[in-house]
């Protein structure tokens, strides 16, 4: 796949809310996305837990390509996700939907099996990944059905193998497994073998820009052509950072969706004590890179909230929380309480309650309570990624739909004392079709040449923090 002067990539970015069919047109000077599909994605309640529908994603992302290719040639493929959740398979076939990484038994169940079996100091040093709950190396541990499957896939290479008919890994996501070596980029076998784990179950590692396959027959039927499927960085945020318009050493960023991923981009992995005590990951990013940083929880404490309240109008809801000037608390997000589903301005009074400080009074009062916190944690992430890097920062970069959210992107700037620079809306998208257009010889090749297209090509809202 070299030597295009141009063409149309198509990326099904699946969140775990949402999920859509993006269409990128790229040449050396273009670079123009529209949507093809979008369609609602959500976990499912199962008598054993919250699972996510497969399938559904898998018919919603061929029904999206055909409305793409409706509209012209395809010249490719991709497919991103959220990390961390896997389905199990024999024979090439999904023996159950996935579980959900906020199923609440299994975040109880996994950690205290691997933590019988390995400290937590070592485990660090062999991933490099931060103590989340639902990493999946703790599902595998919780997990009673491994030895019913002969494979085990992550949730975009499940929709490229259901695409494709070739099963693979690609090493973006593995690296959110905590069963990837954080020096090496390869499987730690030996970790697998001492929690247990049967190494054939693990698919062979491709880097992105690897062609995975074709669209098998009974999928280009439908779709049109038999199109190439490529890998990209198929962990969204790997996706969402190289389509980040990054110019300098001093930028950090914020991948702002229902998860706030906020760090930066090395060259080498970060693995001192203190980056572990503070929970700092080193995952995979695009071309060998690393993105070190945390989870901060993000807009799903907006989403949730408005759910549960039957209310559908966010925008109003934050001009009416930017307006409000009664003063509100600033409640830690990262509590694991905030995670599972559930009634968020219920919670936040009980934090309050526990902390003894006065809860915010009514929904506006709520909502602002709930930016102001998302932007306090932001701002200690960054701050705290650059102290453990060694880097001093100055601009932070804030991409994904909570680019749209300018009472937060202030909120942000106002918190870090940095300017930040909002866009672009669908970086996710954009970096999944930049690295299939690299691929085709379009675009590239370096990441850098990849981030100016992105800069020449989309205005950025600017918000300087107030004095």
């Amino acid at each position: 796949m070299t030597g295009h002067r141009s063409g149309r990539f198509a990326a099904v970015d699946l969140g775990a809310s949402s999920g859509r069919v993006m269409v990128g047109e790229v040449g050396p000077d273009t670079l123009r996305l529209e949507a093809a599909a979008r369609f609602p994605n959500g976990p499912v309640p199962a008598d054993d837990g919250l699972h996510w529908d497969v399938d559904a994603l898998v018919e919603h992302a061929v029904a999206g390509l055909a409305t793409a290719y409706a509209a012209g040639p395809l010249t490719s493929v991709g497919i991103d996700s959220w990390a961390v959740d896997y389905g199990r398979l024999r024979a090439g076939r999904l023996l159950a939907q996935p579980f959900c990484y906020r199923d609440e038994r299994r975040n109880q169940v996994g950690p205290a099996r691997v933590a019988e079996l390995i400290g937590d100091e070592e485990l660090y040093r062999r991933n490099g990944l931060q103590h989340l709950s639902f990493n999946t190396l703790y599902q595998l541990a919780a997990d009673d059905g491994l030895d019913e499957a002969d494979q085990v896939l992550l949730v975009p290479d499940l929709v490229a193998a259901a695409l494709s008919a070739n099963a693979v890994t690609e090493r973006t996501n593995a690296s959110t497994t905590g069963l990837l070596d954080v020096t090496t980029r390869d499987w730690d076998t030996e970790l697998m073998v001492r929690l247990g784990l049967d190494v054939t179950l693990f698919a062979d590692l491709v880097d992105p820009g690897h062609e995975i396959g074709h669209l098998i027959p009974t999928v280009s039927d439908r779709v049109g052509g038999r199109i190439p499927v490529v890998a990209v960085g198929s962990h969204d945020t790997a996706s969402a950072i190289v389509g980040t318009p990054l110019s300098s050493d001093d930028a950090a960023y914020v991948s702002l969706g229902t998860w706030a991923l906020a760090g930066l981009e090395l060259d080498q992995p970060v693995l001192t004590e203190d980056a572990r005590r503070t929970n700092f990951t080193n995952e995979g990013g695009v071309d060998g890179t690393v993105r070190f940083l945390t989870n901060v929880m993000g807009t799903w404490l907006l989403s949730e909230t408005l759910r549960t309240w039957g209310e559908t109008d966010l925008a109003g809801m934050l001009r009416a929380a930017e307006a409000y000037d009664v003063p509100v608390p600033v409640v830690d997000v990262q509590d694991e309480m905030f995670l599972p589903p559930g009634d968020m301005q219920a919670r936040i009074g009980q934090w309050c309650h526990e902390h003894g400080v006065a809860p915010p009074r009514g929904r506006v009062a709520a909502i602002r309570c709930i930016v102001l916190s998302i932007a306090a944690a932001v701002a200690t992430a960054i701050e705290r990624a650059a102290s453990l890097a060694g880097r001093s920062i100055g601009v932070v970069h804030v991409v994904g739909g909570g680019a749209q959210n300018s009472f937060l992107c202030q909120a942000i700037a106002d918190r870090s004392g940095l300017p930040v620079l909002a866009g672009p809306v669908e970086a996710t998208a954009i970096g999944n079709v930049l690295v299939q257009a690299r691929a085709a010889g379009v675009v590239g090749p370096t990441l850098a040449d990849l981030r100016a297209l992105v800069a020449r090509t989309h205005d950025l809202a600017r918000f300087a923090p107030h004095a």
